[in-house]
C-alpha cells in the first residue's frame, strides 16, 4: 500500500486533475483507491458530481474529532474509488488545532493517527493538497510515503519548485524519514511556447542534479479534463478512458509506478 501526496506550494497546476485521473486509471486496473481531499475548495468531490458544501462529514471532522467520524466521511464515488472529501470547514483547521494545544499535543500526527485504521484496506491513498506549506500540508507529509510535484513551466515556476523541493526534504529530515519525492510532473504544457520549452529544460537540469525524476509524460493544456468533470461528472480517465487525453495518464502511471 502506498500513500502518495500530490503537493506543491502553487495553485492552479492540476493537483486535483492529477489526483482524480490517476485514481481513475488505478481503479480500472483493479486497484482499490482512497482519495483524500485536504483543500477547502473541495474539487475532488466536484470531480465526481458531489457538492462539497453538502458533505456532512469531511476530512476536517476526521482530523478534529477523531476516528468515530471516519466511516461517515468515506464515500463510494466509483468502482474501486472511495473519497474523503473536504469543504470550507478546512479553512478553520489550523486555527482550531493550533488554538487548542492541550487537545492537540501532536498537531502534525493527526492524519497519520486518524487514517491509520483504513490505510490497509486500499492499494493506494492519493491525497490532494492546498497550495500552502502550513499545518494541513504538514499532516499530509507526515502521513505520506511519496510526493508527486506538479510543475507548470511559467516564468517564476523554478523558484516555487526549488522551494517545495527544499521544503519536502527539510520536512523529511525532521518529521518523516520515509518520505520521498516520487516525481515532478510537468502540467499545462503548451509545446508551441518557447517559454514553456526553456523553463521545462531548466527544470529537468535542476532535478537531474537533485536526483529527482521528471516524467517524460507531460500533461498538456486542454479543456478535455475540465469538460469531463463539467458534463460527465467524472474524471476523464473514467468517463472516456480510450481518449487520447486519458491515455496520457496511463503513460504517466507507468512512469510513476511501473
Amino acid at each position: 500500500m502506498s500513500v502518495i501526496a500530490i503537493s506543491t506550494n502553487k495553485g492552479g497546476v492540476l493537483k486535483t486533475s492529477l489526483t482524480v485521473n490517476l485514481a481513475g486509471v488505478l481503479a480500472r486496473q483493479g486497484k482499490r483507491v482512497l482519495i483524500v481531499d485536504t483543500d477547502n475548495q473541495g474539487n475532488c468531490a466536484l470531480s465526481f458530481g458531489l457538492n462539497p458544501d453538502q458533505l456532512k462529514t469531511t476530512i476536517y471532522d476526521v482530523l478534529i474529532s477523531g476516528t468515530p467520524f471516519l466511516p461517515d466521511a468515506i464515500r463510494i464515488v466509483h468502482d474501486n474509488i472511495d473519497l474523503i472529501g473536504a469543504n470550507d470547514d478546512m479553512c478553520f483547521f489550523e486555527f482550531d488545532v493550533l488554538g487548542n494545544p492541550r487537545a492537540f499535543k501532536q498537531p502534525f500526527q493527526l492524519m497519520r493517527a486518524r487514517l491509520g485504521p483504513v490505510r490497509k484496506k486500499y492499494d493506494f491513498v492519493l491525497i490532494d493538497t492546498p497550495p500552502t506549506l502550513g499545518l494541513t500540508q504538514a499532516n499530509v507529509l507526515t502521513f505520506a510515503d511519496r510526493v508527486i510535484v506538479p510543475f507548470q513551466p511559467e516564468r517564476y515556476s523554478m523558484r516555487s519548485l526549488i522551494k517545495i523541493v527544499d521544503g519536502i526534504r527539510d520536512f523529511r529530515e525532521k518529521h518523516n524519514s520515509a518520505l520521498d519525492i516520487l516525481a515532478v510532473v510537468p502540467t499545462l504544457i503548451d509545446s508551441r511556447t518557447v517559454l514553456h520549452s526553456e523553463v521545462l529544460q531548466e527544470c529537468r537540469r535542476f532535478c537531474q542534479v537533485q536526483n529527482i525524476l521528471v516524467t517524460d509524460t507531460v500533461i498538456p493544456r486542454t479543456v478535455r479534463f475540465a469538460a469531463s468533470v463539467a458534463y460527465d461528472q467524472k474524471p476523464l480517465t473514467i468517463s472516456d478512458p480510450k481518449s487520447a487525453a486519458a491515455k496520457i495518464y496511463e503513460q504517466l502511471l507507468k512512469e510513476l509506478i511501473g
